[in-house]
């Protein structure tokens, strides 16, 4: 019987995926048998070359699913996730790295509590260097707050469950709750998608989340450059949540702005005290003026 289903999207992801698995090998912590690893292929160029690598290295132990089209992340997750057999599941990205034993400790707290809903690990930049982004605090909390509670709460492993909600690189949820509630909002195509499931979760009752920040995990990450288009993207696919959940959408513009602001100003110390060089603060002035637009 299986007790837990690995879902990894992947696009164009062969240079993450081998090393992706071979964490999973090497640090699981369960037999083998009680484990699924399903990877969906949203139509990348060299599919079927990729999954043949796979099929000559794991056989049978990981189920491959090739999609037709990219319907978008949430959409390659669903595919996923109704293959899997297992009752609990962890979404992970190809370019996420187990780099400890973790799933016998949290297979364990969903079998103990039939009332947890999802669990979360704390994120690592590499295995001796803490990342920001454990979890982060819903964008209809006051954008000052936000940004002073997200900070302090990953700095600190200070978790609430009602504000804040997992990086959606690597976290674990009960399927059949997740079913009920609709699996991802396939209508987005990318980004966001974790801080919608995290209202939909618990709008309907499904509120026992857990983050234990004795576990860890790797989101290579690191030497990602500051980037304009992914930042105005977070900003549309919140501005798109606020309307279907019939959020006042200019209160979420203004949230984001309150965000730049404490983000561009710590920016600025930083660059004036030569601790930084100004990419970061150049690109956080370019995004206060995507914002802006969007409140005319």
């Amino acid at each position: 019987m299986k007790r837990l289903s690995i879902i990894i999207v992947t696009y164009n992801s062969e240079k993450d995926i081998f090393d992706c698995i071979s964490s999973i090998k090497q640090w699981s912590d369960i037999p083998f048998d009680e484990l699924e690893v399903i990877i969906v292929d949203n139509n990348s160029r060299n599919t079927d070359s990729m999954f043949e690598q796979l099929r000559s290295l794991y056989g049978n132990d990981i189920v491959l699913v090739k999609n037709t089209h990219n319907g978008g992340y949430g959409q390659g997750n669903n595919m996923g996730i109704r293959r899997a057999t297992a009752p609990v599941i962890l979404i992970m990205n190809p370019d996420v790295r187990m780099m400890e034993p973790v799933f016998k400790t949290t297979l364990d707290a969903f079998e103990r509590n039939n009332s947890l809903c999802m669990y979360g690990m704390k994120q690592m930049l590499s295995a001796t260097e803490m990342s920001c982004n454990s979890f982060c605090c819903a964008y209809t909390v006051n954008g000052y707050l936000q940004t002073i509670m997200t900070s302090i709460g990953n700095r600190y492993d200070y978790y609430l469950p009602r504000y804040m909600h997992f990086s959606g690189s690597c976290f674990f949820i009960r399927k059949e709750m997740f079913e009920q509630v609709g699996l991802f909002d396939e209508t987005i195509f990318m980004y966001g998608e974790e801080e919608d499931i995290h209202y939909r979760m618990r709008k309907n009752g499904f509120k026992q989340m857990i983050y234990n920040p004795k576990l860890h995990y790797i989101h290579l990450t690191k030497k990602r450059e500051p980037n304009l288009a992914y930042e105005t993207k977070l900003l549309d696919v919140a501005i798109e949540h606020s309307r279907k959940k019939g959020y006042d959408v200019s209160k979420t513009i203004k949230n984001r702005l309150r965000n730049n602001t404490i983000l561009l100003l710590r920016e600025m110390v930083l660059v004036f005290l030569g601790k930084k060089d100004k990419r970061q603060m150049n690109l956080l002035k370019e995004f206060r003026k995507e914002i802006t637009k969007r409140l005319k």
